[in-house]
């Protein structure tokens, strides 16, 4: 499974990548506002600290406006950039000219099934349905991540399913459990997987009994 940041917080990407386990970064333009700093500047950075997929998203709402953008962005950003694109019909004819030209995309903002398999005949080479969203509304979004890897479980289908919009702990065990491809999550549910009270209390007392040893041989 590919371990996401979500986020454009160059700080919080040093941190995780440090760990070893970082795969790729998703950033969206609330989160570029966020950092208060230059769109491309802040994906440039991003994409040198991390060697995995960066995702960029295009701001344009037409087909012609998503792949003036996308092609700039993969002419003036380093190789490991690709193309976030909205779960739209014109977003889905962006995705298929771009996939037919080699460059790799991510389709968001997914909130259904069909929506999920549409993009990936569109050539999309990754798909993001947005679980807390949904559960926002009173559903369950783990529901959406079972039925698409159930339907992906029918197809040869080679798009991944990117987990997004993921609030807490438990959300990433359960797409852990159903097979999801990738998740993207914010720096403080990494830090949250990794935390246990009984690791804690176990190296406390490592640590205790070692300093006793050392005291005893230093006596």
């Amino acid at each position: 499974m590919e371990f996401f940041l979500d986020t454009a917080d160059v700080d919080e990407i040093r941190e995780i990548a440090a760990w070893g386990i970082l795969d790729g970064v998703t950033t969206n333009p609330s989160l570029i506002k966020k950092s208060g700093r230059d769109f491309k500047e802040v994906v440039r950075e991003i994409a040198n600290i991390c060697s995995g997929p960066i995702s960029a998203e295009v701001t344009a709402m037409d087909t012609a406006g998503m792949l003036q953008q996308a092609r700039q962005l993969k002419s003036e950003l380093p190789e490991n950039v690709i193309i976030k694109i909205p779960c739209t019909p014109e977003g889905l004819a962006a995705t298929k000219v771009l996939t037919d030209e080699g460059i790799d995309t991510n389709v968001t903002l997914i909130f259904s099934t069909s929506q999920a398999l549409m993009a990936a005949k569109a050539g999309a080479t990754y798909v993001s349905p947005f679980i807390g969203r949904i559960d926002d509304t009173g559903h369950d979004g783990m529901n959406l991540i079972a039925e698409i890897m159930e339907t992906w479980s029918k197809y040869d289908i080679t798009t991944k399913v990117l987990a997004a919009s993921i609030r807490h702990p438990t959300h990433m065990l359960q797409c852990m459990q159903l097979g999801a491809h990738t998740a993207t999550m914010p720096a403080k549910i990494f830090k949250q997987l990794m935390t246990h009270p009984l690791t804690d209390r176990g190296l406390e007392g490592f640590m205790r009994d070692w300093a006793e040893v050392e005291a005893a041989g230093n006596a």
